[in-house]
């Protein structure tokens, strides 16, 4: 025990009457990466928060190198060397990149601050995304969202005053492409390997496997297993969450597609120049594919404005946000408000004008069930949610709906791999209704659920993958093209 780092002894939290830990034990090593695994709503996100003392632990023992730490806070947290990245990103959008370093570095103060933080940040962002490309005068709001979760990351990993000892990785690639993230996971090997402690709570149980010393498994506020290197692959992880492992691929077996006898046909022109053409017939899955802000949102934007204009062909659309703090939820609604938005506004659930308040509640229920959201009830505000269980409000409320044409915007992000089976059935038998789906991830296995996906780079696309063609060589080879095939 003499590289502890931190130690957990019988760590509990509760909100109210809502218990989110319970006697947990476990410690933290020096200089090795921990997975942590589990379902939404499992805990992983409270316990990291207790251990970057944003929570104060309900009951339990910390210790710190050995000693107590009775009064263990926020700042008795960054003194002994941790830092954070949480799922939510906390960066300010109004500041630049530079400033954005001073919040968490308030050592960067007196003449040359700018320059020594602009120098701090475009360092480290180099060291563990080489060729990203920013230069740490940008302005927040004007970044992608991956670029976002970059600087971030970056920041959480930046040397000032205090050594690094600790950094908790929260959902670190939910918002990166497979290039961007497999440069995440080669930089946190490294940083293991130089002493730094590293925690990476995924979905992507894949990044686990492959990078983890042991994996702890949460579910329902406790520790229900901690499996060493060796014994942590995917099925055992998956089997520990108390999950069982089906096939999440489609390829290769036949899906039941929409009667085309009424078959609606949707063309739009995408792109910086408006010279790509997306096609989708009712019932298909098209899939959006290649490096993260090459302009795939942007083309999702587009169609929803070209499909939602008033006009012969105007389409019933909804949307699913992949940045849902800035474009999906509404912070100071209720769940339940947040899952039944279109009713609100007059959907198809009005009766003479007035909201059918039953009907919308039945249809919360519903979904509630159906695609298992967890946590707090409908009528707790939609941040009592994890971040997990947020995205799962945003896919029901555009499945509620009586769109039939469903644009998703990275829809998967931070959700535990039992709800993405749970989501991939949901999408396959609804296109098998008629419902057409445009799907951009930056999962690139998800893509196996496309009938067709389109490659894009420098906002234009270079390549379209039928969906025998669409291996992970060929979306490798098509996301770095230049010109448009």
């Amino acid at each position: 025990m003499s590289d502890a780092l931190i130690r957990f002894e019988g760590i509990g939290k509760t909100f109210g009457r809502v218990r989110a830990l319970a006697d947990i034990d476990f410690t933290f090593m020096r200089g090795e990466c921990v997975g942590i695994a589990g379902h939404n709503g499992a805990g992983k996100s409270t316990l990291m928060a207790i251990l970057a003392g944003v929570y104060a632990p309900t009951q339990g023992r910390i210790e710190v190198d050995g000693q107590a730490a009775p009064h263990y806070d926020a700042n008795a947290a960054r003194d002994k060397g941790v830092r954070c990245v949480f799922q939510e990103l906390s960066l300010c959008a109004n500041l630049t990149v530079a400033e954005n370093m001073c919040i968490v570095h308030p050592q960067l103060r007196g003449r040359g601050w700018r320059r020594r933080a602009t120098a701090l940040m475009r360092e480290k962002l180099e060291e563990i995304f080489p060729g990203n490309g920013l230069k740490g005068n940008e302005l927040v709001s004007d970044l992608t969202l991956t670029q976002q979760q970059m600087v971030e990351i970056a920041r959480g990993f930046t040397v000032t005053d205090a050594p690094v000892r600790l950094v908790i990785l929260d959902e670190p690639t939910s918002s990166l492409d497979a290039h961007t993230a497999e440069q995440l996971l080669a930089f946190v090997r490294t940083a293991a390997q130089n002493g730094i402690t590293c925690l990476l709570i995924t979905h992507m149980l894949g990044e686990i496997e492959r990078v983890a010393d042991r994996v702890m498994v949460m579910r329902d506020g406790s520790i229900v297993s901690v499996l060493p290197r060796e014994a942590s692959s995917r099925a055992s992880i998956i089997q520990a969450m108390g999950q069982h492992l089906e096939a999440e691929k489609t390829s290769g077996a036949p899906r039941v597609t929409a009667d085309r006898g009424n078959e609606r046909h949707f063309r739009w022109n995408v792109g910086a120049r408006k010279n790509t053409a997306i096609d989708a017939s009712r019932g298909e899955i098209v899939g959006f594919a290649g490096l993260a802000g090459q302009g795939q949102t942007e083309a999702l934007l587009s169609i929803y404005e070209a499909a939602t204009r008033r006009g012969a062909g105007r389409a019933k659309v909804a949307f699913v946000a992949g940045d849902r703090g800035r474009d999906g939820v509404f912070p100071v609604w209720s769940i339940a408000e947040n899952l039944d938005l279109r009713w609100l506004l007059g959907g198809a659930k009005a009766r003479r004008g007035l909201v059918d308040f039953a009907a919308a509640r039945a249809v919360v229920q519903a979904w509630r069930a159906r695609i298992g959201i967890r946590g707090a009830s409908m009528n707790a505000g939609i941040l009592s949610l994890s971040g997990g269980n947020q995205q799962k409000v945003l896919f029901a409320r555009a499945l509620a709906s009586d769109a039939d044409l469903i644009l998703m915007d990275d829809p998967t992000r931070g959700v535990d791999v039992g709800t993405k089976r749970d989501i991939y059935r949901l999408v396959h038998d609804e296109a098998a209704k008629g419902r057409t789906f445009i799907w951009y991830t930056t999962e690139n296995e998800e893509l196996s659920h496309c009938d067709r996906t389109y490659v894009f780079r420098s906002a234009a696309v270079t390549r379209v993958l039928q969906a025998d063609e669409c291996t992970e060589e060929a979306l490798l080879a098509a996301s770095f093209e230049e010109h448009a095939a």
